[in-house]
């Protein structure tokens, strides 16, 4: 018997299981297929999901991007100054586009990694954690009650049963979790078929490189590898299963550049579409649903891998809590209170990045209206911001809670140990700092104690069981106390009177394991 369940075994289902494990919760990963996928996914990791691995320490050492364009650089790239027939969102290093016009890349730079690499990182911090993943296991039915989960399995040694308190689909868009809870799944379908390849091609000349609109789509030409994306506005396409021929992407791109281009060996390969759906509810009793599992949206600008480990790392301490039977489970509900709305307007986003690459003199004139709005840089940075899920701000749900930092994400701050860190969690970098992210690592929850106040201490030693207390001086401290949760997000801070702690951390840890 597992505490959790998790079905699939992709970076999603791996981040979860890798939240819960944390908190010595036993986790099962059910995983259909045998090993990781080799065909193209994600091919980097953006915006907030950068500061997500990053709290856990996972992809370190791994670089993005060098700086910003310059200023100049930004206008040229804007109003298509470097070359008049191509988008070139990528003209300069950093650059990032929506609907494949420039906009500006946050702090933080991209991890141009592909999405294996990132899965097999996951996988070792899984087994590190003990999390034991069954590859080739099929999940062909459940049944639940007050109690548990109980989970059909089929198996490369034939079917069993698996028994669970809690079931976590985070097994894709056409999820079996999802389908078998009968949680409807309303939106939008596709008008676009698209192609994502590395391929060669008989003439490498055959069309200038970069980022094409066309007057039937889009065309991406990179070359060394040779890399291509292609999309027309012609509908989904007729299955996403059927096998992906040569003369099938070859006559894309033929009607896109309008060339006789021949594909001479296709390496990887996949089809994709822009649908657009949202399942109703995160949560049917004891299952919850988990990134594409809960939400699919067009590829544009990579939300769905961001989308899905914010999925993961608000679910994950809350469902260990209460699997350890530190919290109700009402505190799941909050999972879909604070998610649902992330990936609603995720989906408003996507749709309106579609709508502006559609051919036609009418989104001509809107895309021209559009860049200069985007030479503005406050408005360039908003639309940044909600590109990358780094506008979030979760409602707490709880009138006595709220402040002018409650519910937003803590930025990294640094920290300097002062009087008063009695466990020594601050030892201090060369320069006598610690980052606030290398203190999430563990994934238990930080009250920041920023004023050296010995009374928040004594607050939260009821709680000491689940909530580490730091003492620390940061001379960019955004208040004086902070408690902040494991992902990341703040639930309480001064200038809350300080009665007010303790509702905070009943709210979001449970009740004191003892009281002083």
């Amino acid at each position: 018997m597992a505490q959790v369940a998790v079905v699939g075994g992709g970076p999603i289902g791996l981040m979860l299981a890798c939240e819960v494990a944390l908190h010595g919760v036993p986790v099962v990963v059910l995983e259909r297929l045998p090993e990781i996928e080799t065909h193209p996914k994600a091919e980097g990791i953006t915006g907030r999901a950068i500061d997500i691995l990053d709290r856990r320490g996972l992809m370190a050492g791994v670089d993005g991007p060098p700086s910003q364009p310059t200023a100049e650089q930004r206008t040229r790239i804007a109003m298509g100054e470097r070359r008049p027939d191509s988008l070139q969102p990528k003209a300069f290093p950093g650059a990032r586009h929506f609907a494949t016009m420039f906009v500006l890349r946050p702090e933080s730079p991209d991890l141009l990694v592909p999405q294996q690499l990132l899965e097999r990182d996951l996988a070792r911090r899984a087994a590190d954690l003990g999390v034991e993943v069954r590859r080739g296991h099929t999940l062909t039915g459940f049944t639940q009650n007050g109690d548990g989960v109980r989970l059909d399995v089929d198996g490369p040694d034939g079917q069993y049963r698996l028994q669970a308190d809690w079931l976590a689909g985070c097994d894709g868009g056409r999820s079996t979790v999802r389908k078998l809870a009968g949680i409807a799944f309303p939106g939008t379908d596709g008008i676009t078929t698209g192609y994502r390849a590395f391929a060669e091609i008989d003439d490498p000349d055959f069309h200038l490189p970069g980022w094409f609109r066309k007057d039937n789509g889009l065309l991406v030409y990179e070359e060394g590898p040779p890399r291509f994306i292609t999309l027309e506005f012609i509908g989904p396409p007729a299955s996403r299963d059927a096998p992906i021929t040569l003369t099938e992407f070859q006559e894309a791109l033929r009607r896109l550049s309008g060339t006789d281009v021949t594909v001479t060996k296709v390496h990887k390969i996949n089809r994709f579409t822009d649908n657009e759906r949202q399942a109703e509810t995160y949560r049917q009793g004891r299952v919850l649903l988990v990134g594409d599992a809960a939400h699919v949206q067009s590829q544009w600008s990579g939300p769905g891998l961001r989308l899905g480990l914010g999925d993961a790392l608000n679910l994950g301490w809350k469902l260990a809590a209460v699997a350890r039977g530190q919290c109700h489970e009402d505190l799941l509900d909050t999972y879909t209170s604070e998610r649902h709305p992330v990936g609603a307007q995720t989906l408003e986003v996507q749709r309106a990045s579609i709508a502006l690459m559609r051919p036609g003199p009418h989104v001509d004139a809107l895309r021209r209206l559009f860049t200069h709005l985007l030479l503005d840089v406050d408005t360039n940075r908003r639309l940044t911001a909600v590109v990358d899920d780094l506008h979030i701000r979760y409602d707490m749900d709880d009138p006595s809670l709220t402040g002018p930092l409650v519910g937003l994400y803590c930025p990294d701050l640094r920290l300097k140990a002062a009087n008063g860190d009695a466990k020594g969690a601050l030892n201090g970098g060369a320069d006598g700092t610690v980052r606030l992210a290398e203190l999430q690592r563990t994934g238990r929850p930080l009250l920041l104690d920023l004023g050296a106040d010995p009374r928040l201490r004594a607050l939260a030693e009821p709680w000491s069981d689940r909530v580490d207390v730091v003492t620390a001086e940061c001379a960019e401290a955004p208040a004086d106390a902070l408690l902040i949760r494991p992902d990341g997000f703040v639930a309480w801070s001064t200038p809350a009177d300080e009665a007010s702690l303790p509702r905070a951390l009943t709210r979001w840890f449970g009740h004191p394991a003892r009281v002083t």
